[in-house]
C-alpha cells in the first residue's frame, strides 16, 4: 500500500499537463458550447464597447436555426458531398486488391523489359495525342503515367503505394490550393487538356445524325434498367431465402441506386449531346460554376479519399487473411471472383465497418478547409457546410450562442448516423 502512495505523486506529476490540457482546451469548451447554446451571446452586443447582459434563450436558437432556408441548404450541401464517400471507399478496396497481388511468373530482369515498354509505349500514345493538336498536357501525362508503370515493374507494389499515398504526406491547405489552380478556366491544365477534346468531340457529333447518339442513350436506359431490374430480383430473392442479411442488402439497394443514377446520368448526356454539340462544347468553369464547384470538390476529394488510410486499412486487413481459405476456395473451384466474394470480402467486413463510419463522421464534419481555401463558400453559397455555416456565424458574424447551437445539432446527426451504422454494420458482420 506504502508503495502504492509512493507512486501516486510521480504519476500525477506526468499525467497532470495532459489532464490540464484536456480540461482547458477540450472539456470545458464543450461544456462551455452547451451553455452558450441557450443564450444570445453575440460578440457584436456583448463586448468592452456595450454593457448589455447576456441573456438565456432557451431553445430560441434552435428554432430559428430549424425555421432558416440556409440551415437545410447548407445541410443539403454536405449530403451532396457526401455522396462520393462509397465511390472513395470502393477505389480503395480495389487499389489494395490490386496492390497485394504479387507479380507471379516474372523475374526482375523480365519486370525491368516491361518497365521499358511501359514506358515506350506511354512515350509513343503521348507524342502521337500531341501530334493530333492536344497541346503538351497529354504528353506530360503520358510520359509521367509511363514512368510510374516503369517504377512499378521494376520495384513492385511499394512505390505504388506510395504514391498513391503522397497526398497524406502534403499539407492540406497546399493541396487545395494547387487544385484550386489546376481547375482554374483560363489557365488550368485541367481545362487546357479538355478544350481540344471536347473540340474533338464537338465536331464528330455534329458530324453524324443526332437520332444515332438519342438511340445509343435509350438503349442505355433500357440495357440498364433490365439489368438493375434482374439484379434487383437475385437480391429479393437471397433476402427471402436467408442468404443475405439486412447490412447486405441495404449495401446491395445502395450499389443498385448509384449504378441507377450513373446510367440515367450518362444517357440523359447522349441525349442531348448533339445540341450542346450544336453550340461547342466548352470546358467547365469548374469553381466558379455554380453546377459545377460540388462536382469539382468531389473529383479532388476521390483523388485524395482512394489512396488514403482507407487503402493501408484494406491492404492490412487483406493480409491478415488466412491463406488456408484461399487454399479452400481454389479446391472448391472458386475464381477470381469467387474467392473476392466468398473470402475477400467476408475477411474484411470488421474493416469496412470501421471504415464507413468514420467517412460518414469525417463528411458530416467535413468541407470547412475546401471552402475556405478554395471558393469561400460560393459560387452563391453552392460549396457552403454545415462546418462552413459553424464558422461564418460564430467568427465571421459573431453569433457564438446560435454558432453553437448549429455545432450541436451537428453532433446530435453525427451521433445517430454513427448509431444507426453501428446496427445494422453489426448485424451485417454477423451475417
Amino acid at each position: 500500500m506504502s508503495r502504492k502512495r509512493s507512486d501516486l505523486l510521480p504519476a500525477c506529476l506526468f499525467l497532470g499537463p495532459n489532464f490540464i490540457g484536456f480540461a482547458a482546451f477540450v472539456a470545458f469548451p464543450v461544456a462551455f458550447s452547451v451553455v452558450m447554446a441557450f443564450t444570445n451571446w453575440d460578440l457584436s452586443l456583448h463586448n468592452r464597447f456595450r454593457d448589455e447582459p447576456v441573456r438565456w434563450i432557451w431553445l430560441e436558437n434552435f428554432v430559428e436555426m430549424l425555421t432558416a432556408p440556409e440551415f437545410w441548404k447548407y445541410l443539403g450541401n454536405t449530403l451532396f458531398l457526401m455522396i462520393g464517400i462509397p465511390v472513395g471507399i470502393g477505389g480503395s478496396l480495389l487499389l489494395a486488391v490490386m496492390l497485394t497481388r504479387p507479380l507471379r511468373g516474372r523475374d526482375r530482369a523480365a519486370r525491368r523489359r516491361l518497365g521499358l515498354l511501359s514506358l515506350g509505349v506511354s512515350l509513343g500514345l503521348g507524342i502521337l495525342l500531341r501530334s493530333m493538336g492536344l497541346g503538351n498536357v497529354p504528353l506530360v501525362l503520358a510520359v509521367a503515367g509511363g514512368g510510374v508503370l516503369a517504377l512499378g515493374f521494376t520495384t513492385g507494389s511499394v512505390v505504388y503505394r506510395t504514391l498513391f499515398y503522397l497526398p497524406h504526406f502534403t499539407s492540406g491547405v497546399a493541396v487545395y490550393l494547387l487544385w484550386k489552380q489546376m481547375y482554374n478556366p483560363l489557365r488550368g491544365p485541367i481545362n487546357a487538356a479538355l478544350e481540344p477534346v471536347l473540340g474533338g468531340l464537338a465536331r464528330a457529333v455534329t458530324g453524324t445524325p443526332a437520332a444515332l447518339w438519342q438511340g445509343v442513350g435509350v438503349a442505355l436506359w433500357v440495357a440498364a434498367g433490365a439489368g438493375l431490374l434482374w439484379l434487383a430480383v437475385r437480391l429479393v430473392r437471397s433476402a427471402a431465402e436467408g442468404d443475405t442479411g439486412a447490412g447486405s442488402f441495404l449495401l446491395g439497394l445502395g450499389i443498385l441506386g448509384a449504378g441507377g443514377l450513373i446510367a440515367w446520368g450518362v444517357g440523359v448526356v447522349l441525349w442531348r449531346l448533339p445540341g450542346w454539340s450544336a453550340d461547342g462544347l466548352m470546358p467547365p468553369k469548374w469553381l466558379n460554376d455554380v453546377h459545377w464547384a460540388k462536382p469539382a470538390i468531389m473529383i479532388m476529394g476521390l483523388w485524395a479519399a482512394v489512396g488514403s488510410n482507407n487503402m493501408l486499412l484494406y491492404i492490412a486487413g487483406i493480409s491478415n487473411i488466412p491463406p488456408e481459405l484461399y487454399e479452400a476456395a481454389e479446391v472448391d473451384g472458386a475464381g477470381g471472383w469467387g474467392r473476392f466474394r466468398h473470402v475477400t470480402w467476408p475477411q474484411l467486413a470488421p474493416t469496412t465497418f470501421f471504415i464507413v463510419i468514420m467517412a460518414f463522421i469525417g463528411g458530416l464534419q467535413g468541407g470547412f478547409e475546401v471552402a475556405r481555401t478554395m471558393t469561400g463558400g460560393g459560387p452563391f453559397e453552392a460549396t457552403t457546410t454545415l462546418a462552413y455555416y459553424v464558422y461564418n456565424q460564430g467568427f465571421e458574424t459573431g453569433r457564438l450562442g446560435y454558432a453553437s447551437a448549429v455545432a450541436w445539432v451537428m453532433f446530435a446527426m453525427i451521433f445517430g448516423l454513427t448509431v444507426l451504422n453501428y446496427r445494422f454494420g453489426s448485424r451485417y458482420i454477423n451475417d
